[in-house]
Order: C-alpha cells, then sequence, then structure tokens
C-alpha cells in the first residue's frame, strides 16, 4: 500500500523532530568514546607511574598539557565550525585522538606521554566532545534544549560503564599499551563513518528545530520566553560579550567547573588504590561515576528547562562538593557506603552541568556570533580542567597527602555556583518551563 500524500506531509513536518535525534544519537555514541578516552588517562596514570617512577605532578602534567592547548585552539574550532562545520571539526578530532592512543604505545620518556596521550589525545578529544557539541546541539531543540542535550552527553556516562571496566581489564591482564592501541583503533572504525551524518542546524538540510513548521510568509514564529528584549536585541559578537560583567561570570564559573571536575577524575583512581581499594574497585568506580551521570544529565537537563538553569547548576557544583568532601573522610575511614556517596554525588549530580553549559551561555549571548562567544567561554573551562590535575598533583608532592587540593575543590565547588548565579540567564531569557 503506498503511503497517501497526507501522510507524506506529516512526516514531512516532523523530519526534523526525527532528524534531531539522529543528530543526539550520533553525538551519544561520539561522546562516549571522545570523552572516555580522554578519561582513560586516570587508569594509564598509574601503571604508568610505576612503570618509569615519575612524580605525579610530572605524570598528571601530561594530562593538564593537552588540557592548556585545547584552550588556545578553542576559538579556533570556533571559527571552524562557522566556516566548515561540525562534520568537519568531529572527523579532525576522531583522527588526531587515535593517532595518540595508537602512538602512546611508544612511550618510554616523558615528552612522549605529553605528545600522545597529553597533547593528541587531549586536544582531538576537545573536537569531539562537549565543546563542539554544546555549540551546534542547540540548533536542533528549543524547547527541550537542555534534555536533549543531556541526553546526547549521557553518552559519557555509557561509554564510562562500557569502556573504562573493559580498558582496565586489559591493563590488568596485557598491559596499558595495549589497551591504549585497542581503543584508537575502536575510536577510528566506530566514529569516523557515523559522524558523516552530523550537520550544524536543521536549516542546512531545509528543516526547522523542533519539529516546526515555516509560518506564512517564511516567518518564525517570534521567541516568547525573552525577558531583556533590548539585551536578546543585540547582536553578541565576541568583542561585545567580553565588555559585559556576565561573559566573565560565566567565564569564572566555567574556569572553577573544568578544575573541579578534573582535578578528581584524573587522581580518583591512584587515591582510591592508595586508602585500600583494590585497583579493579577503583576503576570500576569510575565507571560506576560515568554510569550514574546517565540519569542525572537528562534527569537534572529537563529539570533546568522547567525551573531554571541557575538552580540546577548549583545542583551539579554541590555534587561535586560532596565528592570531595566523601574523598576526604575516607582517607580517615575507607568504606563502601561513604565511597557510594562519593560516586553518586560525583556522577548523579556534578556531571549534570554539562547539559546546562551550551543552553546558559545561550540563553545570554543566542545569535549568529554564538559559536565564537562559546568557545571563547570553553577557554575558561578548559584552563581550569589543564590546571585541576596538575596542580593537585602538585599540591599531594608538597604536602604527601590530598587534604588540601580536595579541601580546594569544596571552596571552588561555592564559586562555581554563585558565579553562574551572578551572570542570570533567566534575567535574559527564561526556560520553556516557565512560560
Amino acid at each position: 500500500m503506498s503511503m497517501q500524500p497526507s501522510a507524506l506531509k506529516r512526516l514531512a513536518a516532523r523530519l526534523p523532530f526525527f532528524y534531531g535525534w539522529v543528530i543526539i544519537a550520533v553525538g551519544f555514541v561520539t561522546v562516549a568514546l571522545g570523552v572516555s578516552a580522554r578519561t582513560a588517562f586516570s587508569l594509564m596514570f598509574p601503571p604508568i607511574v610505576d612503570e618509569f617512577g615519575w612524580d605525579r605532578g610530572l605524570a598528571a602534567g601530561a594530562f593538564s598539557f593537552g588540557f592548556l592547548v585545547s584552550a588556545v585552539l578553542s576559538p579556533i574550532i570556533g571559527r571552524l565550525m562557522d566556516r566548515r562545520g561540525p562534520r568537519f571539526v568531529i572527523e579532525i578530532g576522531v583522527a588526531v585522538t587515535a593517532a595518540g592512543l595508537v602512538g602512546a604505545v611508544l612511550i618510554a620518556a616523558p615528552w612522549q606521554l605529553y605528545l600522545t596521550l597529553g597533547l593528541l589525545v587531549g586536544t582531538g578529544a576537545n573536537f569531539m566532545s562537549y565543546s563542539v557539541h554544546s555549540q551546534f546541539l542547540p540548533n536542533w531543540f528549543v524547547r527541550r534544549r537542555a534534555l536533549a542535550i543531556g541526553i546526547a552527553f549521557s553518552g559519557v556516562g555509557a561509554g564510562g560503564m562500557v569502556i573504562l571496566p573493559w580498558l582496565q581489564t586489559i591493563i590488568l591482564h596485557e598491559g596499558w599499551r595495549t589497551a591504549c592501541w585497542m581503543l584508537g583503533v575502536v575510536t577510528i572504525v566506530v566514529l569516523a563513518p557515523i559522524n558523516l551524518l552530523v550537520r550544524k542546524s536543521p536549516e542546512d538540510i531545509g528543516l526547522l528545530p523542533d519539529g516546526e513548521r515555516v509560518a506564512a510568509g517564511g516567518a518564525r514564529k517570534k521567541p516568547a520566553n525573552v525577558v531583556d528584549a533590548e539585551w536578546a536585541a543585540v547582536d553578541w559578537t565576541v568583542a561585545r560579550a567580553i565588555r559585559t560583567a556576565r561573559f566573565w561570570w560565566i567565564a569564572a564559573s566555567f574556569f572553577c567547573g573544568g578544575y573541579i571536575w578534573y582535578a578528581v577524575q584524573v587522581h580518583q583512581t591512584k587515591y582510591l588504590v592508595e586508602i585500600g581499594f583494590a585497583p579493579m574497585e577503583a576503576a570500576w568506580s569510575l565507571g560506576a561515576v560515568a554510569m550514574a551521570s546517565i540519569p542525572g544529565q537528562i534527569a537534572l537537563g529537563a529539570l533546568s528547562d522547567r525551573i531554571g538553569r541557575e538552580i540546577v547548576w548549583a545542583l551539579c557544583c554541590a555534587g561535586f562538593a560532596i565528592c570531595y568532601a566523601a574523598l576526604l573522610l575516607l582517607a580517615a575511614q575507607p568504606s563502601h557506603p561513604l565511597l557510594w556517596v562519593m560516586v553518586l554525588s560525583q556522577g548523579l549530580l556534578g556531571y549534570a552541568f554539562t547539559a546546562i553549559m551550551g543552553p546558559a551561555v545561550a540563553e545570554i549571548f543566542e545569535g549568529r556570533h554564538f559559536g565564537a562567544v562559546f568557545s571563547l567561554l570553553m577557554v575558561s573551562l578548559i584552563f581550569g580542567g589543564a590546571l585541576g590535575p596538575l596542580v593537585t598533583g602538585l599540591l599531594y608532592d608538597w604536602t604527601g597527602n590530598y587534604r588540601i587540593a580536595f579541601g580546594l575543590g569544596v571552596a571552588l565547588s561555592v564559586v562555581c555556583a554563585g558565579a553562574l548565579w551572578l551572570a542570570a540567564p533567566r534575567k535574559v531569557r527564561v526556560v520553556a518551563g516557565s512560560l
């Protein structure tokens, strides 16, 4: 039976919705592998330190080095996104990340660690993870923007749940070099083909976000969520954005967020082993954090679409504060219930801020230069992510323990929450649930 014309029209009207979910699915898989490739440094870190006898600050500095270079490249990513689109940028990331992982099997000196697992994997992952996806996923969904991004970014949790324990098993039985090589091959074979489907916006293929139809005369319905019409009417270029206090409050919040996120991620596995947990158990906890992030990113992303970005961002920051406090208490009395507190607060609450980064910035600086503005703000987050592991390692080398380093994590969690509240995206555009 052939499909009736009216049915074809209804299907065509829903194409933005369906293709938007294809974009989300591709993003889910891409961030799952891309972020896991970067996170795997935490698993490679203990055997590399043990094999070569390098100081922790030196070894952890490779991760930080990759992040610092990523910070420098972020504005370039924004320009490439504007000129060539996300498909081109992501495919570069896939190739560079795979090259870094495969090249890591040759590590014999610190500079090789910095080049492969630091520079190539760190920058390659940046080309295909949160920074890039946060620039084009908001284009596909408006009413449920954070929910859509939360679903895509929950791929990080799925990847961590599957990939990290798999890598740890390989490390224990065949060594960290084999683990790097195998992950590099999987990255190129899986991600290179599926990212050919990616488009920057539904308009690129003649569609509209959220399944909307074009209004009569080709005009789109005026957004009803604008609170500050004067602010929203500005064509926010980078030059204009950086002259506002809101830009710098977001930058401060992103810096603190990157710091608290990656400081614990890199040092968590080694720390847990040192205080009495088995290596496989420590690796499992890292995977469990990623697993807990799946419902966290989806649920809190959806919640932020209803009650606002600032409140949910504060919940995410509270999750990291609780995580650091639990790690401090674990040193005094290792216990599995406290380990679960650390895992759930970090994954269920903390990781959810990835679903809110793009929407929060879009609500303040939405416009044709959004990619360039967001990329510049990501420099701050990446710079924080670079300093977090490095400073944490140096503080450990200096004091012989993690007490000061983890205490600093608690303090920066508070600053992170307060800074976004002062940026106040709610005062420019309210979320759909508030209409």
